[in-house]
């Protein structure tokens, strides 16, 4: 691959959407090239700005039309189209908008805010969606981001991206089987001698993002395996996948 060549895959590589090769290249070309550094910051800014677009304020009277309602109609999960896209670079904007709808469908758990509860427990809901969104959108976009790529063992593509000077790390994942009945995947983030948890992943979901609960600290990789529903206070299974933060 020639450096021109390498030139033209910020975007790719910002939305993780390379082959383990084609990762270790770009990031050995980024540490010598500043020009494409820059763009892959602002990149992740622009990505973490769509998704913030996707949380709204609910109109007052949208309590009263819902629970009057809310007994009649079942609700349904916002739908999401997929946007296909090649690596080019005139593919970008087509790879934003899916990373975006990954990253806000993430955030806010495919949970219908206005589904058996209170518009203000709502609103509560949707206020902590949008906080979690901020910080997930702060850990892609922050200067010192770092990410490391894997192929999941059970099937998919996992990266994790750590920020040590915001001591916080976020997991994207792409066609992550379903856990079966009764299981969830579980994040972890490996200190060495422990694995300490680190959130659970959204059952429902095969392509997300998630921030992972709790600092960094001075962890030096992640893991996550397949836990039964709530999670576990160690891993009680082989994991899905461990991987090594970069440095």
């Amino acid at each position: 691959m020639t450096a021109p060549d390498l030139h033209t895959l910020t975007g790719a590589y910002v939305l993780h959407a390379l082959e383990p090769d084609e990762t270790a290249a770009f990031e050995r070309h980024l540490q010598e090239c500043a020009s494409c550094a820059q763009e892959v910051r602002e990149l992740a800014a622009t990505v973490g700005r769509l998704a913030l677009a996707e949380a709204v304020t609910p109109p007052p009277a949208l309590k009263e039309q819902v629970m009057r309602r809310i007994s009649a109609e079942r609700q349904r999960p916002p739908h999401v189209d997929r946007v296909r896209a090649g690596r080019r670079r005139g593919g970008q904007v087509s790879r934003f908008v899916l990373a975006a709808c990954v990253a806000a469908a993430a955030a806010f758990g495919g949970v219908s805010f206005w589904q058996h509860q209170e518009a203000k427990d709502a609103r509560r809901a949707a206020e902590r969606a949008e906080r979690t969104t901020a910080e997930l959108a702060a850990v892609l976009a922050a200067p010192d981001a770092k990410a490391t790529t894997a192929r999941l063992r059970s099937g998919g593509n996992g990266t994790v991206v750590v920020s040590r000077s915001l001591d916080r790390a976020a997991f994207l994942v792409t066609g992550l089987p379903r856990p079966p009945a009764g299981k969830v995947y579980q994040l972890w983030f490996d200190d060495g001698a422990t694995m300490r948890p680190a959130g659970l992943m959204n059952r429902d979901a095969s392509d997300g993002a998630a921030l992972m609960d709790g600092p960094v600290g001075t962890a030096a990789g992640m893991g996550l395996t397949l836990e039964p529903a709530g999670g576990s206070a160690a891993p009680t299974t082989p994991p899905v996948t461990l991987m090594t933060f970069s440095v």
